[in-house]
């Protein structure tokens, strides 16, 4: 195979990768405004998901996920990070609250949206290839 071509659709899976994390973590907001009455307006959406957004992006360049974007460690460790230093900017940076039922729901919510994403995106990749 072409070194070319192998390198466009490592490419693919890596953007296809992060833009299926970056959902993600906007999903997990939208439902989370919509359940709270607080609306799914695209604005108020992202102000909530930024401190999320910004752990998700800080995940990927410090683990360098676009070299094992698949792997299950590589999985965990942007789980691990983007609810941990999104939370902690959450109430440091961004001064909104972090119940402990918060806590416990955006790790769960978050882990399993990370999980299906990366599989989804693993197909996508696959069926393009």
């Amino acid at each position: 195979m072409d070194a070319s071509i192998t390198t466009r659709l490592s490419q693919r899976a890596v953007i296809t990768t992060a833009i299926v994390d970056v959902v993600a973590v906007v999903v997990f907001v939208a439902i989370g405004r919509r359940n709270h009455d607080e609306g799914t307006a695209i604005s108020g959406v992202l102000s909530v998901a930024a401190p999320f957004l910004i752990a998700l992006i800080a995940s990927w360049v410090g683990l360098r996920t676009w070299n094992e974007p698949f792997t299950r460690r590589s999985w965990a460790a942007t789980w691990a990070i983007t609810v941990v230093v999104g939370l902690l900017l959450r109430r440091l940076v961004f001064d909104r609250g972090i119940a402990t039922p918060f806590i416990i729901v955006a790790t769960i919510t978050l882990g399993v949206l990370l999980a299906l994403g990366r599989l989804l995106s693993r197909k996508l990749t696959a069926k393009i290839s």
